[in-house]
């Protein structure tokens, strides 16, 4: 059961120096440059169809955040949200703030009229079938630079 004192809500300017050191944690194939954070973290805050959530408490400040988009595909006869990022910190995972960043991202695909929600995870597989996704594709990238 999540503790009742975290809060989820949108992300705001100010919090990026908060979540960096999350979005830090997070990598795994690529190094995050700080420059690159603070301009992408000013870009995303008001990007329509963007989804940026944090979870706060009012313990330790900002413990997660989860980053989404909705855009428009062929296939699914119209738009579609998928997670980019979830991070939760490593010492409250298995605390429920993951599950309510995720219902949050599925709330709002559901107002966006998404036909699914989707992510690519490596390493919290078992997490997102405990919250009903299913294993449908395999994931491929190619890095470009």
């Amino acid at each position: 059961m999540p503790d009742p004192s975290v809060v989820i809500r949108p992300a705001r300017l100010e919090d990026g120096e908060h979540v960096w050191p999350l979005a830090k944690a997070f990598a795994t194939s690529f190094t995050p440059e700080r420059s690159a954070f603070d301009a992408t973290w000013k870009q995303l805050v008001d990007v329509p169809d963007t989804l940026l959530l944090v979870a706060e408490t009012a313990d330790a400040g900002i413990v997660g955040y989860l980053l989404a988009n909705s855009h428009l595909t062929f296939l699914a006869n119209g738009p579609v949200a998928w997670v980019e990022e979830v991070m939760v910190d490593e010492t409250l995972r298995q605390s429920g703030i993951g599950r309510l960043l995720m219902e949050h991202a599925e709330q709002w695909a559901k107002s966006k009229d998404a036909a699914y929600l989707a992510l690519a995870s490596r390493r919290a597989g078992p997490f997102y079938l405990a919250l009903d996704y299913q294993d449908s594709a395999t994931f491929y990238k190619k890095p470009l630079t």
